[in-house]
């Protein structure tokens, strides 16, 4: 490039250069060789200028700013999903150890503040332990037997009952406005049976898929207790195991997200027993009042359903409104559908917003869209931990983003203060931290 192209030259920038850097008392242009010198290395320049200013392609230039920027968004976006794909199908390849280990996970955020009061109680931690896990076992256990045995009652004659029902309904559907015939009723209910086989054929391959067969169901209950057991036993020291994995800069970040996070996973569960039990409180009496038979058993598969949000007390409802159409008559059932209608209304205008929406600070829209996402990628249990999942990671999320944490760097779990933990064996040529008393620096072994 010359002068006249609007730029200085390389002779004028390499004449700057060395007048900088020559040496006081001497002037850039003095001394023998200079010239020569002078020439190379607007030679050299020259030659590296050509070398870096390749020919236009055509194709950089005529790029707009926004798509090069749109472009590298992209790639590092894909790359992101990436992994997060990769992530998800590792879960669902270890589903038969995750599930468990998320139930235990859940199960103990309600169970340990209870072992805590037992032991501030001065109960022996055993003791306190066992008595937590044999009341989380028997409390579920009840329930189901207690609806079993209802159920088991309520169902005699239900042939009568279902073939009395049916011809009612065919005689109204017969003189209604509608005009149907016989033989399209017939038609139309011999459709929604083919259906309802076809569908139950999903969704038993669909669980025989997710490992619910009975072998399989046994070592997920094995595994949930024996999980649960060690969360409850030595559950500070497996969270500090956990935090020294990552890098010492970024303990103190992931150490507070945690318990911030933990914390939330401990309000929503508490959140979640109180919603399900509303629920569940609320449609039972009121199939109580009506005459609906079956009212214990409703009210119970509302409460285990309540756990999956939406989705669950939906289903429940409507196999409640189905029971009084069995059992009474339309209008009772009528009569049943407002009853859970004025229910769902109740929780999703007044306890989702003030109760659960404070508990998990998630706003409703994303609890649908999670659920339904849970339920496309795993089902049943997708659903189920969809919404503490969200809340998990968006508390985490935001208390690292919130740099709180930054004020306590030196406030992470560098101990453990279990009796576990001097078994397992550390990595060659690494010590356990110890801190002097009579110093304020920490040493550590060479890793």
């Amino acid at each position: 490039m010359t002068e006249s192209a609007g730029r200085p030259g390389w002779s004028a920038l390499l004449t700057g250069r060395r007048r900088r850097a020559a040496p006081i008392g001497r002037e850039p242009g003095s001394g023998p060789g200079t010239g020569a010198r002078t020439a190379a290395g607007e030679r050299a320049g020259a030659a590296a200028i050509a070398a870096v200013s390749a020919p236009p392609n055509g194709v950089d230039e005529n790029v707009p700013a926004g798509i090069r920027l749109a472009g590298a968004w992209s790639w590092r976006l894909l790359a992101v999903f990436a992994v997060i794909a990769v992530f998800l199908f590792v879960v669902v390849q270890l589903r038969l150890i995750v599930i468990p280990l998320l139930i235990a996970v859940l199960v103990s955020s309600i169970v340990a503040p209870f072992v805590s009061f037992l032991v501030r109680h001065r109960w022996p931690k055993g003791l306190a332990i066992a008595v937590a896990v044999l009341t989380t076992l028997l409390v579920p256990a009840a329930l189901i037997t207690l609806a079993g045995t209802q159920l088991a009652g309520g169902l005699s004659g239900l042939s009568d009952r279902l073939a009395g029902s049916y011809g009612d309904l065919k005689a109204l559907l017969l003189a209604s406005p509608l005009h149907l015939t016989e033989p399209q009723i017939n038609d139309y209910l011999q459709q929604a049976l083919a259906a309802i086989q076809a569908d139950s054929q999903v969704f038993l391959s669909g669980a025989l898929s997710l490992g619910t067969s009975l072998g399989h169901g046994l070592t997920g209950l094995l595994l949930t207790l024996f999980s649960l057991l060690f969360l409850l036993i030595d559950g500070p020291g497996i969270w500090a195991w956990i935090v020294r994995i990552f890098p010492r800069r970024a303990r103190a970040a992931i150490d507070g997200a945690g318990q911030a996070g933990w914390t939330t996973l401990g309000n929503f569960a508490k959140v979640q027993i109180l919603v399900a039990s509303i629920d569940a409180l609320g449609i039972g009496l009121g199939a109580f009042l009506l005459g609906v038979p079956l009212a214990i058993p409703i009210g119970v598969l509302v409460f285990l359903g309540s756990f999956i949000p939406i989705v669950g007390a939906v289903a429940t409802g409507a196999v409640a409104v189905v029971i009084a159409l069995l059992f009474n008559s339309w209008p009772i059932a009528l009569a049943m559908l407002g009853v859970v209608l004025l229910v769902q209304q109740i929780e999703g205008h007044v306890l989702q917003p003030l109760i659960m929406g404070t508990a998990v600070k998630v706003h409703p829209l994303g609890v649908v869209l999670v659920v339904a996402a849970g339920s496309l990628l795993a089902g049943i249990p997708g659903a189920l931990f969809a919404v503490p999942v969200a809340a998990v990671l968006n508390v985490m999320i935001n208390y690292i983003q919130g740099g709180s944490w930054r004020a306590d760097l030196h406030g992470v779990p560098r101990g453990t203060g279990s009796p576990l933990w001097r078994t397992v064996p550390q990595r060659p040529g690494f010590t356990r931290t110890r801190r002097n008393p009579s110093s304020t620096t920490t040493t550590e072994g060479t890793p």
